[in-house]
């Protein structure tokens, strides 16, 4: 989960100010935590505090997560719907399908013994926002390719799977991609990409690198990206302490705990 946070802060200062430039400064003193992390974070604490319950206990617990977290970080780059689901006191889903759904997910592959329970739990951490079968099916795919990254799949397995699975175009390159790209914040203009950008890397950092290079919605193309590669590759015990040091201390105790928890 570290592999999606430290994503989304290396991506942070490039959301708004795209770099096509691969040898970008990874980290500056204005690379923050975005709300991408903060629900991650809210994600992976209603998970793990309700792993094993029933749907409608955990769903709860999202909620109760995400308007937890989302209060204590108002601030912190949301899309206006999930802000105003934020403040409602009775909040309903709204048929979203935003990449939110699958910036936030990557708790979800790692906690599960089985491709179908990290499936389940992808669609139920989107469905409490992000009911529309776009948004439950970026959730999923990202959760899917962490948990086949995960248990060492190769990369031509996880390819083949999403792209029959959720039907993703991931024949094409970030270089055909990168000139035509712009900012989109679906799952549908995201997700692949972001997946894409996985797949064409050599290492966690060099995925880092390169969902962060094509541009368009860095930080959560990054946090996508991310959680994969860290599945795939681990990532640099630099960067983990990276990430946890640029997190506020009322949420870094969760993504500690997730750390141990999933071992």
């Amino acid at each position: 989960m570290l592999g999606a946070i430290f994503g989304d802060i290396a991506g942070s200062v490039y959301e708004f100010r795209n770099t096509h430039n691969y040898h970008f400064t990874l980290l500056c003193k204005d690379s923050q935590p975005t709300d991408d992390s903060y629900m991650t974070l809210a994600v992976a604490k209603a998970l793990m505090d309700t792993y094993g319950m029933d749907d409608e206990t955990i769903k709860k617990a999202l909620v109760k997560e995400m308007q937890r977290i989302g209060h204590l970080h108002p601030d912190a780059g949301y899309g206006g719907r999930f802000y105003y689901w934020l403040q409602a006191e009775q909040p309903e889903p709204y048929n979203s399908f935003g990449n939110g759904s699958g910036m936030r997910v990557s708790a979800a592959g790692w906690m599960y013994d089985t491709l179908e329970e990290t499936l389940h739990a992808a669609e139920l951490s989107a469905c409490v926002t992000h009911n529309h079968p776009e948004g439950i099916k970026g959730a999923q795919a990202i959760a899917s390719a962490i948990f086949l990254a995960r248990t060492k799949h190769t990369k031509e397995e996880i390819k083949a799977y999403i792209a029959e699975t959720f039907d993703y175009d991931l024949n094409r390159t970030l270089d055909e991609i990168r000139p035509t790209y712009a900012f989109y914040e679906i799952c549908q203009k995201s997700v692949p990409e972001a997946i894409i950008a996985f797949l064409e890397g050599n290492d966690y950092e060099d995925v880092i690198r390169r969902a962060i290079a094509l541009g368009g919605d860095s930080d959560t193309i990054a946090a996508m990206a991310g959680g994969i590669a860290e599945a795939y590759y681990g990532m640099p015990e630099t960067f983990k302490e990276e990430a946890l040091k640029r997190l506020p201390e009322d949420v870094k105790d969760i993504a500690i705990h997730f750390e141990t928890y999933r071992k």
